[in-house]
């Protein structure tokens, strides 16, 4: 049977500085206890990463909900009240203080009593319902429905936040260059998807109907969920630049259903050329030079500049034998200029890039065919022969796509 504890056991169990005064059942509400609870939640993130939680889309989940809850916390005396002398990291303010010893003496106006401050202690749920998270069935906390336009708003007016490129002028080619591969069929643009979203240096997209470059890629920037973010450098074709990060351009793209990103098509065929075959090559066809024989005034003055452009997979002495009865042939003979023989390529789309790296120097000229009708040749062109020939050796080493050709200077250009 235990012993009773006399008066001089007290005695000298207080001499000896035991605490001899039995435990209180606290005097804090459960509510209570919750918004302290909550608080030094916020605390403790204070004191991991030294500062303030803040809202935003790129924020953690638990960031925005330390940040609201924090919000409510300040509007709310009766939070205020209770936090009195538990905030060591100073979250509250001297005002706040006020106006919870105010609230602890019931000075407090009715409006916080019965308002949407009164009700501002809400649980985890509660606060990712604010958020716009956790409404209706099967919803996921990151479907943050109330936040998401703000958020598209942002990355709107920071795609719109530009400034003038001052070294614009050295980016200028690069546009030149695409947009040209883009008309030569040797870029194409593809609509962004969730498997290619991915952002490089030397990148294009087109965003909002405008060409831009991604210039610049900075240093991996770790977020507050632990993923990892870039500051890019973005330069526009219009002449302007915006340094974004990159998670923002990403939803950019995701606001903007047009958005395109600029892919090269590279030829994986090879062109053989002399006649030299290696053992598994299979004969594709053959690109033709031609050069009319035609007594037309324009022709005749021009001869030596105007040429026939074609790719064909038979014979090309038999293809042109009834040249003179076939306006694409411009109803008379021709003769054959240069031939260069194909393996292991796609005739049909060799001869369209051709037709349209030499676009800007068709041959603008109407006949009229035997039958009276008027016909405008499409595959004649006024370029000189050793240019054609240079721009089938381009084709050949695959650097084509780094080159126009030059109506002025009459010429290939490196871009």
């Amino acid at each position: 049977m235990a012993k009773a504890i006399t008066d001089e056991d007290l005695d000298l169990l207080d001499e000896l500085g035991v605490e001899t005064e039995p435990v209180k059942a606290s005097a804090q509400s459960a509510r209570e206890q919750r918004i302290i609870a909550g608080f030094e939640e916020i605390g403790r993130f204070v004191e991991e990463h030294g500062r303030e939680p803040q809202h935003g889309e790129d924020r953690d989940i638990f960031e925005r909900l330390y940040a609201v809850r924090l919000d409510r916390i300040r509007e709310s005396p009766e939070c205020l009240a209770v936090l009195l002398g538990r905030d060591p990291h100073g979250l509250l303010g001297k005002g706040s203080q006020d106006a919870g010893q105010s609230y602890a003496l019931g000075e407090d106006p009715v409006e916080y009593r019965t308002g949407a401050a009164a009700q501002a202690v809400l649980s985890d749920e509660e606060l990712l319902a604010a958020l716009g998270a956790g409404e209706g069935e099967g919803t996921d906390i990151t479907e943050l429905r109330h936040v998401r336009p703000s958020a598209e708003k942002r990355a709107a007016e920071e795609i719109a936040q530009r400034t003038p490129c001052e070294d614009f002028e050295k980016f200028r080619p690069l546009f030149v260059q695409i947009e040209k591969e883009i008309r030569a069929g040797l870029v194409q643009t593809q609509p962004i998807t969730a498997e290619n979203r991915g952002i490089g240096e030397k990148d294009f997209f087109i965003l909002h109907g405008i060409t831009l470059l991604v210039a610049e890629v900075g240093e991996p920037l770790k977020t507050t969920a632990g993923e990892v973010d870039r500051r890019l450098r973005l330069v526009f074709a219009n002449g302007t630049e915006s340094n974004l990060l990159l998670r923002s351009l990403q939803r950019a793209f995701y606001d903007d259903p047009s958005a395109r990103r600029v892919v090269r098509t590279k030829e994986a065929a090879q062109l053989t050329f002399g006649g030299e075959w290696e053992p598994d090559d299979v004969e594709a066809g053959t690109i033709y030079v031609l050069r009319s024989k035609s007594d037309n005034p324009f022709i005749a003055a021009n001869r030596e500049v105007i040429h026939k452009i074609g790719v064909t997979g038979g014979d090309v002495k038999a293809r042109i034998a009834n040249a003179r009865k076939d306006p694409t042939y411009l109803l008379a003979d021709v003769e054959i200029v240069v031939t260069y023989k194909l393996a292991n390529i796609n005739r049909t789309k060799l001869e369209q890039l051709l037709h349209k790296f030499f676009a800007n120097a068709r041959l603008d000229l109407e006949l009229n065919d035997r039958f009276g009708f008027d016909v405008t040749p499409r595959e004649w062109f006024l370029v000189p022969l050793p240019v054609i020939q240079e721009a089938v050796q381009k084709l050949m080493d695959g650097t084509i796509g780094d080159f126009c050709y030059s109506t002025e200077s009459a010429q290939l250009l490196k871009l």
